[in-house]
């Protein structure tokens, strides 16, 4: 099957549940014989982004569509640009999560985390809450951040590695935005948890 079928959506498939499945799956075999987190989560973006624009009746109106889906990274998981070591922990004062693969239009290139009294926005406190949020309207969110004046919704869930001496180590987040209010409920949530694990057991950090 060719790759950019992952993405279609069988006419058997009508309920969140069966979606979320029928992507974890697709997800799955995309991933099957690459570590490469800046491939995996490249093709994840478009696989979430296409195969729900695929399945409009997901919010029970095509009017509801997604128009970003992508990941911000802790900048102290990525490689340096030269040398492709990773960075040192950041001795300033501010830590930050960067723009990483994407699909939808230009976003914001950083996000403040760290001091919390700088931080802002759903990305933000997903990361350092270390929980998944579901914003039913953004516009009525505390620090909102604004990448697209379309977002009406939005759902931000953490992407944490579990390292074999029993550390979490936070990498950073999956973001998804919709164009129209309560975009996402608990059976997204629990979809794009299990997607998350699976994308961050299924890379090289």
């Amino acid at each position: 099957m060719p790759h950019a079928d992952s993405s279609l959506i069988p006419s058997s498939i009508t309920t969140k549940v069966d979606f979320w499945q029928h992507v974890y799956s697709q997800l799955e075999a995309l991933l099957e014989g690459q570590r490469n987190w800046v491939s995996n989560l490249s093709n994840a973006s478009s696989l979430i982004f296409n195969a729900l624009a695929a399945f409009p009746s997901h919010f029970g109106t095509e009017e509801k569509a997604v128009n970003w889906c992508g990941f911000y990274l802790h900048e102290s998981q990525l490689p340096l640009p030269r040398f492709g070591t990773k960075h040192p922990p950041p001795t300033r004062d501010t830590q930050l999560l960067l723009l990483g693969p994407f699909c939808g239009k230009p976003a914001c290139q950083f996000i403040t985390v760290s001091p919390p009294r700088k931080a802002r926005g759903v990305c933000a406190d997903a990361h350092n809450q270390h929980q998944t949020l579901i914003v039913e309207d953004v516009e009525s969110y505390p620090g909102h951040i604004a990448c697209d004046g379309e977002t009406q919704s939005e759902i931000v869930c953490p992407m944490v590695l579990k390292t074999e001496s029993g550390e979490d180590v936070h990498l950073g987040v999956l973001d998804l935005d919709c164009v129209g209010q309560k975009g996402f409920g608990e059976e997204d949530r629990e979809g794009l948890e299990r997607i998350v694990r699976l994308i961050v057991e299924g890379c090289d950090w």
